[in-house]
């Protein structure tokens, strides 16, 4: 193992000079970088290498960023231009909706065969449904941020509706979770009316948007998932990519794609929160009142909550997390920077406006159709039976 530290640039304001620390490593490449470097590095070093060394051609993790969200950041190409942290190449997993457990057990072992670290945006109701999946997911150092309580369109909703779902899902997952969850919020079919943005900023909560859509719902195809995130990645070269792991095409893909964003070069960023967020009592009151009232469902049920063994490579054995230095890039004179060669995503038919495009994507999300299944199978999909049937009893 050999460690070298090199200066990268200078901030022209005040000389600040920030510093690349690469840690190298038989398996995967560990690259940490901040202005301060956290924790032990060698030991650091030492407990990944003794976990992955004998993984052949995983993905690991490249460095993990320490976001500090106060006063709200927003990040993701497709709808924001805020901050663009990703250098060529690197990229950001993130799965919504969950956790869902057949398919979110199938992700986590895909994660965890490859070394590597996701953020998970998970729905209120579904971690007060499955909390012993919430804390395994943590278990297994992964993010977990949220993605309202019943995953409704914000844009559909008043302010205090919009309120009550964002907060609601806060306090349900910190519940589910035994503890804070990372101020890290995304919007349901990534609608993002701006009073709801304003609460966000507010509550110090980053909002995250995406760059690369796999379009998941729309397929039980693996391989149809791992082709659209490829062609969308050889297009733009880098970003933050969305998948849902309660779809069954994500689940049955996962692993196939893992293995072609290592054999492509792709370098995984892990994002972590510098604070945790905060709850708001009423909601707090209202998420355990759902808890109590999910858990004498389950107590009827004896068999409905089983016991999980994986296995499992600790946080502790990733690279310490940096903290994320940026610029907004709103503070910057004349025409905004934009990477040489990356090609701007693109968000339905260019002649389409955004209010259109995410109604569309709102539908065809409520209704996934496949390209193989049935007439019959259409009439009833059962990719997204969770919104409507999982508090039926």
């Amino acid at each position: 193992m050999a460690l070298y530290c090199r200066p990268v640039g200078s901030d022209s304001k005040d000389g600040r000079m920030m510093r690349v620390v690469q840690t190298y490593i038989t398996a995967a490449i560990v690259v940490a970088v901040g202005v301060v470097l956290l924790g032990t590095g060698a030991a650091v070093a030492d407990k990944q290498r003794q976990a992955c060394s004998e993984r052949k051609g995983i993905l690991g993790v490249s460095r993990v960023v320490e976001i500090d969200t106060a006063g709200g950041l927003r990040f993701g190409n497709m709808q924001y231009k805020d901050v663009d942290f990703l250098e060529p190449g690197e990229i950001v997993l993130t799965f919504d909706d969950g956790p869902s457990r057949a398919n979110t057990t199938a992700v986590l072992n895909a994660l965890e065969a490859h070394c590597t670290k996701a953020t998970f945006f998970m729905v209120g109701r579904m971690a007060v449904d499955d909390p012993t999946m919430v804390k395994e997911i943590d278990r297994r150092g992964h993010t977990i941020g949220t993605h309202s309580w019943s995953h409704k369109m914000q844009g559909r909703l008043s302010q205090s509706s919009g309120e009550k779902e964002v907060e609601l899902g806060v306090s349900a997952v910190s519940l589910a979770l035994g503890k804070p969850v990372a101020p890290f919020f995304r919007f349901p079919y990534l609608s993002d009316p701006g009073r709801m943005q304003s609460h966000l900023k507010e509550r110090d909560h980053g909002i995250f948007s995406i760059d690369v859509d796999s379009l998941d719902f729309r397929t039980r195809s693996g391989a149809t998932m791992k082709n659209r995130v490829m062609s969308t990645l050889k297009r733009q070269g880098k970003g933050i990519i969305l998948m849902h792991d309660i779809q069954r095409s994500t689940a049955a893909g996962i692993s196939d794609l893992l293995d072609e964003l290592a054999s492509e070069g792709y370098k995984v960023v892990h994002l972590v929160s510098k604070t945790p967020a905060g709850t708001l009592k009423d909601y707090d009151e209202m998420a355990e009142q759902e808890a109590q009232r999910r858990t004498k469902y389950v107590d009827s049920r004896p068999l409905a909550a089983r016991s999980i063994v994986w296995p499992v490579s600790s946080a502790s054995e990733f690279p310490a997390a940096q903290p994320l230095k940026i610029e907004p890039r709103g503070l910057f004179k004349g025409p905004l920077p934009e990477p040489s060669g990356i090609a701007k995503p693109q968000v339905g038919n260019q002649s389409d406006t955004a209010s259109e495009s995410l109604e569309r994507r709102a539908d065809a999300s409520e209704r996934p159709k496949s390209e193989t299944e049935q007439p019959a199978a259409k009439e009833r999909p059962d990719t997204e039976d969770w919104r409507d049937t999982i508090f039926r009893n």
